[in-house]
């Protein structure tokens, strides 16, 4: 569960895999780009695509939250 907790790693995380490929655009801005447009045609390996390049973000998003509203700090 540090792992999960580690700004470091989660940070590198978004700009790797989170951002990956990154010409001509990042690849997770792309695939919600096709979900704000209706999703027309997207398959299960779309979706699977949007949550593994998208992850990294949501653990960013929630490690901050856990680290602005505790008061002991990770």
């Amino acid at each position: 569960m540090k792992l999960l907790n580690d700004f470091r790693l989660i940070l590198l995380l978004c700009l790797t895999l989170g951002l990956a490929p990154f010409f001509p655009e990042p690849h997770l801005w792309g695939k919600l780009k096709w979900i704000a447009g209706g999703a027309t045609g997207m398959q299960p390996k779309d979706w699977f695509d949007v949550l593994l390049h998208g992850l990294p973000w949501v653990l960013l998003i929630r490690v901050i939250i856990v680290k602005l509203t505790s008061k002991k700090a990770l």
